[in-house]
């Protein structure tokens, strides 16, 4: 949707267990993710905002070394107020062919042995 890039570092066919990825968020912009099949922890390096968890009515304020961890499968918004970088890691592991689909999920993809 252009708010939002992820460089994809480690992958699935990395054979690690996890992939890696550098994302950048837009400010001001809004953004909607359900990682049905995967958990994802975010380390933020630069930017503020809030991340808004939509299945537990939370808001959290996030600013440079803030850390979270959705191992829940939560469905959750992502709104920068400046530019946000983060690191992020999936398990399991994304292939880096994932697309969102209409529901921002990223469909479970089998990793070739």
């Amino acid at each position: 949707d252009g708010n939002w890039r992820s460089k994809r570092i480690i992958l699935g066919g990395d054979k690690v267990g996890f992939s890696f990825h550098e994302t950048t968020i837009k400010a001001g912009s809004v953004n909607e993710f359900h990682y049905a099949n995967h958990v994802e922890a975010v380390w933020l390096v630069e930017g503020t905002g809030k991340l808004i968890d939509l299945d537990n009515d939370k808001v959290y304020e996030l600013g440079p070394g803030s850390m979270y961890l959705l191992n829940g499968h939560e469905r959750h918004r992502v709104e920068p107020d400046t530019e946000m970088r983060m690191l992020c890691v999936f398990n399991p592991p994304v292939t880096g062919r994932e697309v969102h689909d209409e529901n921002g999920v990223y469909p479970l993809v089998e990793v070739p042995a």
